[in-house]
């Protein structure tokens, strides 16, 4: 039985990557590609950045570095996604190679060290760190699809003026452990 902790960490990449398939829903193809300015990032460029970041990170999770040799950091920022099947083929490439990597640990691999660009890491530690780093442009990423969604955006979370109504809604139930996620999660929708 896998512990709480990788039980936990795929719980919470699985409701990031939840997020933002949600936020990418919501907005029409062309905003998948508008930058605020020459400086900022797309939605596209995130989720180029989040791919080839997954994809460095997590091959051979943990037996070679985690910055590939064959990884072009640079590129990522480039506008190479032109479509939104593009876009969605990059997003299933990253998850699925994360996800893949997750399901394959075991509890004596945590305190195992690999290698970030030659700085040792606990796999724990480097699990961390993505899980920092993932959140961070996801957020970007919803942002982004928020402001060109305007009045027509959908919550995410709690909709404003419905946080006393969350709130009885939890405390009617009875104390239990779950993990966060877990009545948060639900079938995403569509991305095509």
């Amino acid at each position: 039985m896998k512990n709480d902790y990788l039980t936990s960490v795929v719980k919470q990449f699985a409701y990031y990557r939840q997020l933002g398939e949600k936020a990418i829903a919501q907005v029409q193809d062309e905003q998948l590609f508008w930058q605020y300015n020459g400086e900022s990032n797309s939605v596209a460029i995130i989720v180029q950045h989040l791919c080839g970041n997954m994809l460095s990170r997590f091959t051979n999770f943990l037996t070679s570095d985690g910055e590939k040799e064959w990884r072009n950091r640079e590129a990522e920022f480039l506008p190479v996604i032109t479509t939104r099947e593009d876009l969605l083929a990059f997003w299933q490439k990253g998850w699925s190679c994360l996800l893949e990597a997750m399901e394959n640990l075991q509890e004596d691999d945590l305190l195992k060290i690999i290698y970030i660009r030659h700085q040792g890491h606990t796999v724990v530690a480097a699990i961390n760190r993505q899980l920092a780093h993932y959140p961070y442009h996801i957020g970007q990423l919803v942002f982004i699809c928020k402001m060109a969604c305007n009045s027509n955006w959908r919550s995410l979370s709690i909709p404003k003026g419905n946080s006393a109504d969350y709130n009885a809604g939890k405390f009617s139930r009875e104390k239990q452990r779950v993990h966060f996620t877990d009545d948060l999660m639900d079938t995403p929708p569509p991305l095509s």
